[in-house]
């Protein structure tokens, strides 16, 4: 009885001490002075320690299965030699055991779910489909599997016969012989699959194993064969993609209604559709050592600068970082490095028209895999005040249209500060304007009052993007009803700071660019608090500085208020009035083109 209970009591003992070992081999945080989170490489040595030795009173077990565990995700400062080869491994191996070896060092096979080696036998020859599963283009694949199911032993007489015929044609030394033998069994096996078996339009071959692993990142799908140095590559892949859909920022009454995806082969096929030029350039390019993101350059090689083609194309090849998740963005600042400024460097835009459009000027377009949206350069600010809607209606209700989009967007910028201005000091009232001003004060001052209301629609803009659609209209009347109508019967706010306020909203909600009414949203609080603090010269210097600002920014080599200034009457002219379509006959030169002419003479 004693001794039952004093094995208990000694086994709960022991337990209670590997519990103590336990939680001494773990890792403790440590921070350093300024509160970064630093590694105690110590403190993993000894962890480490104990997990490969064990501990002394019978934690072996519990170690060697912990330590079992861990032996599918090490480090590379845990890796064995071996395994440090393999992740390195730039040939194919020849032997399927090392091949699949090295597809788990490089890509994690047998661990992600979605990585798939298949192997199958196709007319005696062993084969091995490597492929990711969500890319994986079903019926391709299984058109392909079906053919090769049907080669029987096609393949061996064909290399037999074509070996048998490339020796008594090219060798005659009997060494020879042997040495050549086994390279035209290679090359004739993948010649065999590559131009008679595998019936796909896209196929290539390759002896890079990291040339075919980043091919199958991509989509394509990997054949390998037992014994051979090559492998052969299809694209046979699918994405997951939405229709090609107006976009929400962009909407036009007449028009055509497609727009770009987030699939790059999609948007540059949609810009190849419209123009259908051979010298219509689309070089393709990756950026970021993780994510590997394709990025497009396009142009039209006889009319865009390629001077400008050049510098961009090398700015995004010096580009060096682990991935954009966030694409075109991301890429923007990386390219551009405009800073802290405001104000938008490039155009972007998600309708087809438009990007044909500016190709056709002399711009150049740049496209980024899994974004519907692609940047426009070089571009100046009156680019961003443009719509395509201009354009499709009649050379006068367009220039209508553009005059009525430049009131709004002046409007958005101005009339805030000028009110506040007008309003604060009662002897700057012209003549006829005596009602203007509240008629009896709020219990917020109006620098107050418009700085609520500011903070308030931003507030609301957000809150339109997060709230789902069958609760927005819910949102609208809660914010018009219960905070704007009872603001003013409370009296916290006048009628006449949300009427203007409301006014600036709508000119800001007329720009077509988006970035564009975001900064001068910005710029007209800058306003707005210079005209109160210093009145009429706060208001002027503010305007000039603004002015001075935008005119000595550049866009790679582009004057962002060009053809205001520096001054061009003809391009200025061009802005102002919508001119019709034939009477368009050259190109602009801010994009400094090649071919200038509009309307080519006919041969």
């Amino acid at each position: 009885m004693y001794k039952v209970k004093r094995a208990q009591l000694k086994k709960g003992r022991l337990s209670s001490e590997a519990d103590g070992q336990t939680k001494q081999a773990e890792p403790k945080l440590a921070i350093d002075s300024e509160g970064n989170i630093i590694d105690q490489p110590e403190v993993h040595a000894q962890a480490h320690h104990q997990q490969e030795h064990g501990n002394p009173e019978g934690g072996n077990h519990e170690n060697q299965a912990s330590a079992k565990g861990q032996g599918k995700g090490k480090s590379e400062e845990h890796m064995t030699s071996e395994e440090l080869e393999l992740k390195e491994e730039t040939q194919i191996p020849t032997d399927f055991g090392r091949l699949k070896r090295a597809l788990e060092e490089k890509v994690g096979l047998n661990k992600s779910f979605d990585v798939v080696f298949r192997e199958m036998v196709f007319g005696g020859q062993k084969t091995g489909i490597f492929y990711y599963n969500g890319f994986a283009k079903d019926f391709v694949l299984t058109e392909i599997l079906e053919r090769l199911s049907y080669a029987g032993n096609e393949g061996e007489q064909q290399q037999e016969q074509t070996s048998r015929n490339r020796y008594r044609a090219n060798y005659t030394n009997e060494e020879e012989k042997q040495e050549g033998e086994g390279k035209d069994q290679h090359s004739s096996l993948i010649t065999l699959f590559d131009e008679a078996l595998i019936p796909h339009i896209q196929v290539k071959t390759t002896s890079k194993l990291k040339e075919a692993v980043d091919n199958v990142a991509m989509g394509g799908t990997a054949f390998f064969f037992e014994g051979q140095e090559e492998a052969i590559l299809v694209d046979a892949k699918t994405f997951p993609v939405r229709s090609t859909e107006e976009p929400d920022l962009e909407r036009v009454v007449r028009g055509s209604r497609d727009g770009f995806v987030e699939t790059l082969l999609t948007n540059v096929t949609l810009v190849r559709r419209r123009i259908r030029d051979p010298r219509l350039k689309l070089e393709i390019t990756q950026v970021g050592k993780r994510t590997q993101t394709d990025i497009c350059i396009a142009y039209i090689q006889d009319i865009c600068d390629m001077n400008l083609v050049e510098a961009v194309r090398d700015k995004i090849k010096s580009v060096k970082v682990d991935g954009l998740p966030l694409a075109e963005k991301q890429l923007e600042e990386a390219i551009i490095g405009k800073g802290w400024n405001p104000y938008p460097m490039v155009r972007f835009s998600e309708r087809p028209d438009v990007v044909s459009a500016h190709l056709l000027e002399g711009h150049m377009i740049i496209f980024v895999d899994t974004s519907p949206s692609v940047m426009i350069l070089p571009t100046t600010f009156f680019h961003h005040i443009q719509h395509a809607e201009e354009y499709r209606q009649t050379p006068f209700i367009g220039t209508y249209f553009r005059w009525v989009r430049f009131t709004g967007i002046l409007a958005s910028l101005f009339l805030l500060p000028l009110w506040f201005l007008i309003v604060s000091s009662p002897e700057l009232k012209p003549v006829g304007l005596e009602f203007l001003g509240p008629e009896k004060p709020a219990k917020i001052p109006l620098l107050g009052q418009f700085v609520i209301a500011e903070a308030g629609i931003d507030l609301m803009r957000m809150a339109a993007v997060h709230t789902p659609a069958p609760l927005a209209t819910a949102m609208g009347l809660v914010a018009a009803v219960m905070i704007g109508d009872v603001a003013v019967k409370t009296g916290l706010f006048v009628n006449e700071v949300i009427l203007y306020m409301a006014i600036a909203a709508v000119g800001t909600f007329a720009t077509p660019s988006y970035e564009l009414s975001l900064a001068n949203r910005l710029s007209r609080l800058a306003l707005l608090l210079a005209a109160a603090f210093f009145k009429v010269p706060g208001l002027v210097i503010g305007s000039t500085v603004l002015v001075i600002f935008l005119v000595v920014q550049r866009a790679y080599n582009t004057p962002y208020m060009w053809p205001f200034i520096p001054f061009n009457a003809n391009a200025m002219f061009n802005i102002i009035i919508r001119k019709p379509f034939l009477s368009m006959k050259t190109r602009m030169s801010l994009t400094k083109t090649t071919d200038s002419t509009r309307q080519p003479q006919k041969n």
